[in-house]
């Protein structure tokens, strides 16, 4: 049996974050990932200006590439009556194949481990974890940080409340060139049973990354039936879908999205980013949630390991209180903007509203994003 102090299951954002800043405090850090970089994931790709400090910190250089630099909110009905307002910190786009690779680029320099694997056991017993593979690989660890996002077999086998609720939601996502998106402009736009967001990443490409509920999805059948008889309802999206071409071979996409409430600890796991809890797509700050619930845990797993008084119990309550305190308030709002959008009577007198008042706008918005995080 392989033995190492830190195990992470899952090398998305939440899991290499962790490991850059646990490697960096001079850990020994395993990630355990099915996947090889680089590679597209269903995600908006938007990037709130508030993780790029601590980025920094960890010596991620995000100025190498030309990002698009992303001032302003556009929001839209399905009638494609809109409204746009500032963003109060601004923001980034980056493709999840550019973003997760450059993090893994790092990890892999700093001398972060990587085993492409997945897990499909972890058990706690005499104060250490024993993680099994699908390839039967045995791994000892003191701690171990479940990233392993939305939804997972691994859920299953820790019996996690949420897993055995059917969820409606189908996330689905595509690259686009030939369509003329501003690049300070993330689109939001409601359509029949769901909406979608429009945004440039660093080569150009506008990512197309929308959530539907799958009834209404599956009435059409296609990806294409339903851009053309759903989303089109939008005028915007409509002139988008007719004039931009998919790069993208077809489009990605995940299902059983679901938004239920996560325990932040489980099976003394520290659980960071979707694994923790999913914020909904419209408040676009889902990677940077990842982010900022990674540098948490990093610094609770430091204390424990450093100081044999901050027992385990200490440090999972403590983190447990933590992501509450950072993260619960933007997932309520994130709860209720999305039931405001897919009531399309109440979401168009929501846009009327707001387009008079932009100051109730920039309120809104900035109840569902953070401080940049300090380091």
């Amino acid at each position: 049996m392989n033995s190492v102090e830190i195990a992470i299951i899952g090398g998305g954002l939440a899991g290499l974050t962790a490991a850059l800043d646990l490697v960096d405090r001079g850990k020994e850090v395993l990630i355990i990932e099915k996947n090889k970089y680089p590679k597209h994931k269903v995600c908006g790709e938007y990037v709130s200006n508030e993780v790029k400090p601590y980025l920094g910190h960890l010596g991620i250089d995000l100025d190498r590439f030309n990002l698009p630099q992303i001032t302003t909110l556009q929001l839209s009905t399905q009638k494609g009556k809109s409204v746009s307002v500032d963003l109060p910190s601004g923001g980034f786009g980056i493709s999840r194949y550019t973003f997760d690779n450059l993090l893994y680029e790092k990890a892999f320099e700093k001398g972060v481990q990587f085993l492409f694997d997945t897990v499909s056991d972890v058990t706690f017993d005499g104060d250490v974890f024993q993680l099994t593979t699908s390839e039967d690989r045995k791994i000892e660890c003191k701690v171990a940080i479940g990233a392993f996002g939305k939804r997972s077999n691994l859920d299953k086998k820790l019996n996690r409340s949420f897993i055995n609720n059917k969820s409606p939601w189908l996330g689905i996502k595509g690259h686009y060139t030939a369509y003329p998106h501003p690049e300070h402009l993330v689109g939001l736009h409601n359509f029949p049973g769901g909406y979608g967001g429009l945004s440039k990443t660093e080569d150009g490409c506008i990512n197309f990354c929308y959530l539907v509920q799958y009834e209404s999805f599956k009435k059409e059948g296609t990806v294409e039936e339903f851009h053309k008889n759903v989303i089109s309802e939008n005028p915007l999206l409509k002139e988008f879908l007719m004039t931009a071409k998919l790069k993208f071979e077809k489009p990605l996409s995940i299902a059983q999205i679901s938004f239920d409430r996560k325990k932040a600890v489980e099976n003394h796991m520290l659980m960071c980013g979707d694994t923790a809890g999913l914020i909904h797509p419209l408040c676009g700050n889902g990677m940077a949630m990842a982010i900022h619930s990674a540098k948490i845990a990093a610094e609770q797993i430091d204390l424990f390991l450093e100081n044999k008084e901050y027992h385990r119990n200490i440090m999972e309550l403590n983190y447990q209180r933590a992501w509450k305190k950072n993260f619960s308030k933007r997932m309520w709002m994130g709860r209720r903007l999305q039931a405001l959008m897919i009531h399309t009577e109440w979401f168009d007198m929501a846009i009327s509203t707001l387009a008079n008042s932009k100051r109730l706008l920039r309120g809104v918005i900035a109840s569902t994003h953070g401080k940049p995080i300090t380091v």
